[in-house]
């Protein structure tokens, strides 16, 4: 299940999660709406991974613990702690990086 978060409060969501997998994206973004499918897809095969969605134009606090200056841009954050990022519209790439927060 994706989330979409609706304050600026990503660090007490990262904080309360093990494991957080987040895409970045703004309502203009084309790319953003193109990966979202296939970021719900990879929620439902991790259950125990919290994903969410974060409007980076509306929450610059949740942007920057990121560093995002590009979208969509995917990010991994694991026992409260910025791990990557990637900013990408192909599912390969979002895949690796899902792959490596979990498999450790």
């Amino acid at each position: 299940m994706v989330n979409e978060i609706d304050q600026d409060n990503l660090n007490e969501l990262v904080a309360e999660n093990e494991t957080v997998v987040v895409q970045y994206m703004a309502g203009w973004c084309g790319n953003c709406r193109l990966m979202k499918p296939k970021f719900k897809k990879l929620a439902s095969e991790n259950e125990n991974v919290r994903f969410l969605m974060v409007d980076a134009e509306k929450f610059p606090e949740s942007r920057k613990m990121a560093n995002v200056n590009n979208l969509p841009t995917f990010a991994t954050f694991k026992n409260g702690t910025f791990v990557n990022q990637v900013q990408t519209n192909k599912f390969e790439p979002l895949k690796e990086l899902v792959n490596e927060v979990t498999s450790n």
